[in-house]
């Protein structure tokens, strides 16, 4: 498997931010009562990320070791006021919708972690791919978060994505359950810990099976060499 492969598989899954490294969990929980929102921030994040990866990593070589978090630190606040700026002007409504989150993408220890421990270690290329793998992965766990809290507790999917897409995203908003009044334990922050928590014990499953199969196929192997050795063994003998 290539470097880029690698990347993707190990921010999509096997190390995702949200579900394995349980970082960012103050907007992950927060944000996530919708799934628009929860794709608006998880799309400011990714381009957050990749942003900051490609700087750090190309000015890696001139940062003194002693003061590099600093300097990371005011590398990502750049970025992030100008991403706010971005939503700002071209998604009005999602920047009222997120409010203060959006700054708060400064101290996302996904972000800063990224930086310290991937970019400013590797070249630009590269970083910007494991920005773009880590966010992605970030984004698709904020989204199913989102939409598994919109459909219970409001019975709808992609209500407000006019938000972040322009007024003609109206026509993608979902009535997937008919509810007479709102399940109110699903949009309020308990219902948030209990869907991580599901989408947790998911990933356990899921993973619990891939390496059953995994063992399998690595049991099955060596006994299909030793069947084909004695095969060839009483082959000779006669």
């Amino acid at each position: 498997m290539s470097e880029s492969k690698e990347l993707f598989a190990q921010g999509l899954w096997k190390n995702n931010s949200a579900l394995v490294q349980l970082l960012g969990l103050c907007p992950l929980l927060a944000v996530s009562s919708t799934a628009t929102n929860a794709l608006g921030l998880g799309l400011a994040t990714t381009l957050v990320l990749v942003c900051t990866n490609v700087a750090v990593s190309a000015f890696r070589r001139w940062v003194p070791a002693e003061i590099r978090i600093p300097i990371y630190v005011m590398i990502i606040a750049s970025v992030v006021s100008a991403v706010q700026m971005l939503i700002n002007a071209y998604a009005f409504g999602l920047y009222q919708s997120l409010g203060i989150f959006i700054p708060l993408i400064v101290t996302n220890c996904i972000v800063i972690g990224r930086a310290e421990a991937y970019a400013a270690k590797n070249t630009v290329p590269l970083s910007a791919i494991d920005g773009l793998a880590m966010g992605l992965g970030a984004t698709a766990a904020l989204f199913v978060l989102g939409a598994m809290r919109e459909i219970l507790g409001n019975g709808t999917l992609f209500d407000g994505a006019d938000l972040l897409l322009g007024s003609w995203a109206k026509v993608l908003r979902i009535e997937v359950l008919h509810l007479d009044s709102p399940f109110l334990l699903a949009m309020l922050p308990p219902g948030a810990f209990i869907g991580l928590a599901l989408m947790l014990a998911g990933k356990y499953l899921i993973d619990e099976k891939m390496k059953k199969r995994a063992a399998l196929k690595s049991g099955q192997e060596p006994a299909r060499e030793y069947q084909k050795e004695q095969g060839c063994g009483s082959h000779i003998s006669r």
